[in-house]
């Protein structure tokens, strides 16, 4: 088997598993807190530490949200069997970058793994997800080469794989809709609120300081209570359906 499709063919089965990575991200952090020093650490960079945290976590779900909000029926979706694509995304994110979405997903789990407090974790995290999420980008970016054929080409030969070229930004064709994030959104945030709550529980419990500080668990109460009232809103109203719209 040629060296292509060899990497087509483990990026289409990464791609289906894709929902399994942030499981290998937790287990990898156990040891990794376990065996920090958290002694040198101040109260005063605890808490710089941890907004840088949730500040790069936040501009995940920023990209994401708005990679989502502005994209039409039949692309961008949470689908794991198989590619699909029924148009070629082009405006707005992805007039300044290929894989909006894979971005926005680095920047979420680098917060999570910055929570750590560990230099060395955070580079682990970064190499694995590069690998694991480079074979995703070359199957997708074959699928889509196939289906649209020059007009895909020409547009991914203007537009960075990873890192955004800001001064091309368009406005999207497709208007933003808050329906569709919050239809599609709300599991990656309740998501990445029990990565956080994970970490700071084995830090804690390391250090014998309880669980979950009193902050984290408004935050996570919070957050599975409008999870759950939006998972019913989506499977049994109308109140967030939207046409042409995954």
């Amino acid at each position: 088997m040629s060296l292509v499709k060899t990497f087509e063919k483990q990026g289409n089965f990464l791609f289906k598993y894709r929902g399994q990575f942030p499981v290998i991200l937790f287990l990898l952090a156990i040891p990794f807190v376990w065996k920090t020093d958290y002694s040198p650490i101040s109260t005063y960079n605890e808490k710089i530490y941890t907004i840088i945290s949730i500040t790069l976590a936040l501009f995940g779900f920023i990209i994401r949200f708005y990679t989502i909000g502005t994209t039409p029926k039949g692309t961008s979706g949470r689908n794991t069997n198989e590619q699909v694509a029924e148009v070629l995304n082009s405006s707005g994110v992805y007039a300044i970058v290929r894989h909006p979405l894979y971005l926005g997903n680095y920047l979420i789990w680098i917060g999570i793994a910055c929570f750590v407090f560990n230099t060395a974790f955070i580079v682990l995290v970064t190499l694995l997800f590069w690998l694991y999420y480079e074979r995703i980008m070359f199957a997708e970016e074959r699928f889509l080469e196939k289906k649209f054929g020059n007009e895909y080409l020409e547009w991914s030969n203007k537009i960075p794989a990873f890192i955004p070229r800001i001064s091309k930004f368009t406005v999207s064709v497709i208007p933003f809709s808050i329906k569709t994030v919050l239809r599609r959104e709300y599991s990656g945030v309740l998501a990445t609120v029990l990565g956080f709550c994970f970490i700071e529980a084995i830090r804690n419990f390391k250090l014998r300081l309880g669980l979950l500080s009193i902050n984290m668990i408004y935050l996570l109460v919070i957050t599975v209570f409008i999870s759950l009232f939006l998972r019913f809103l989506k499977h049994h109203t109308k109140v967030l359906f939207e046409e042409n719209r995954s």
